[in-house]
């Protein structure tokens, strides 16, 4: 039989997803298993990287009982940039998974901010070359690898490791505009071939290991492809492809990428680009979003609230929502205080004027990143929880100024299955 099927999983921060398509991009079936809360202790925020492997394991026993195994042609894996273990020669972790917001590498940050250009993505605690050095430091005998979440498993399936997509190895350092591991990272002294090969989003890797294949009855010729970091592949799913094209994220923060043709680096502003096929995704991501709603409102009373909402009458509140003091995008003031006063008395007027003040962020994110040199949006696109809100993505049109348009679909794991398809259709 033809094998026209491929599948696409995202290692979320909650659970595991997987979305099947079909060579037309309709989904042909659906898995999903959810992920316990990493462990947390101050700082440090970690999770078992078999958990990880465990749930792609379910998902595809899930999906491949939905599906013909013998049609599924290629598999591609997306997971949160910046998540980082340790492996021996075997491919076995040797460390806990540093998820992307662990903040204890403090001093490691210092001193990658003593070596790397002011562009790089390897800055900060949130950085994957910060968390790979901490692990050197307290968990590194022995490691042969270093793996960012969704390359790991990858390996798994494709049994090759060292390869790793540009997307995620941005945060390990990897200079996307010289496509190399650039000079000061020599200074590191980090051990040879402890970073992986990195290849473009959407390439094959090679075939799933034999064993799997017999596992899932899969043919020996399903091949496993690069994926991509999981905000990324959202994009890719919502059908965005030409310059100019924007998608906002909103889901817990507010999420802005739009489409160059050269790429954009402030990082004084949280803003950084991302290769996207011979184009570049310019974003950055401000502290507002749906987790300042949550503060004042369940699900529940959102819902009901945005029933009543009256996009085409502005309350006049000038709000700044933020969850807590300190913004980074599009205005880098860790001291930026919220401002949520005065409340009136009418829940659906403090609800909408909240609302646009998140559109006001949004609109002065999308003018940020076009002053530093990326296009204004010609359109939007909407994913995560905020997207399905119509009356929002009116108020964010009248403010935005220009056509707000439905996304093809909001799953990264969508995205990633976007990318399997065109990667092995490509070979």
């Amino acid at each position: 039989m033809e094998k026209t099927t491929f599948i696409g999983i995202d290692l979320g921060t909650s659970g595991v997803r997987a979305i099947a398509i079909d060579t037309a991009g309709k989904v042909q079936a659906e898995a999903s298993t959810p992920l316990p809360e990493p462990l947390r202790n101050g700082s440090a925020i970690e999770q078992a990287p078999k958990l990880w492997w465990q749930a792609v394991e379910a998902v595809l026993d899930e999906i491949t009982e939905q599906l013909d195994s013998a049609s599924i042609h290629a598999i591609a894996v997306d997971g949160t940039s910046g998540t980082v273990l340790l492996s021996d020669e075997h491919n076995k972790p040797l460390t806990m998974g540093l998820m992307y917001n662990d903040g204890r590498a403090v001093e490691q940050t210092q001193r990658i901010s003593e070596l790397a250009p002011r562009e790089s993505a390897a800055h900060g605690t949130g950085s994957g070359l910060a968390k790979l050095l901490w692990l050197l430091e307290h968990d590194g005998k022995n490691a042969l690898r270093a793996h960012i979440q969704a390359d790991w498993v990858a390996s798994l399936l494709s049994g090759k490791p060292g390869i790793c997509d540009v997307n995620n190895a941005l945060k390990l350092g990897y200079d996307p505009v010289t496509r190399n591991w650039p000079e000061w990272m020599e200074q590191l002294k980090l051990s040879t071939g402890l970073l992986p090969k990195v290849v473009p989003a959407g390439q094959v890797i090679g075939p799933i290991r034999p064993e799997l294949a017999e596992r899932w009855g899969l043919s020996g010729e399903t091949v496993i492809v690069s994926g991509t970091t999981d905000s990324t592949a959202a994009f890719i799913a919502s059908g965005a492809s030409q310059p100019g094209e924007a998608v906002t994220a909103l889901g817990s923060t507010l999420v802005l990428k739009v489409i160059a043709e050269q790429p954009v680096f402030a990082p004084e502003y949280g803003v950084y680009s991302h290769p996207f096929g011979d184009r570049w995704l310019v974003g950055g991501a401000s502290n507002s979003g749906g987790a300042v709603l949550r503060q004042h409102f369940t699900d529940e009373q959102i819902a009901r609230l945005s029933l009543q909402l009256k996009p085409e009458l502005p309350t006049g509140l000038n709000y700044t929502p933020l969850p807590s003091p300190g913004e980074r995008f599009p205005i880098n003031d860790p001291q930026l205080e919220p401002i949520l006063t005065p409340r009136p008395d009418d829940d659906v007027q403090f609800f909408q004027g909240l609302l646009e003040g998140i559109a006001r962020i949004e609109k002065a994110g999308y003018d940020r990143l076009a002053d530093l040199g990326a296009p204004y949006p010609v359109s939007v696109r909407s994913n995560g929880a905020g997207a399905v809100n119509a009356a929002w993505t009116r108020i964010r049109g009248q403010m935005l100024g220009v056509e707000m348009l439905p996304a093809t679909h909001t799953e990264a794991a969508y995205g990633s299955a976007l990318l399997a398809r065109n990667g092995a259709s490509a070979v």
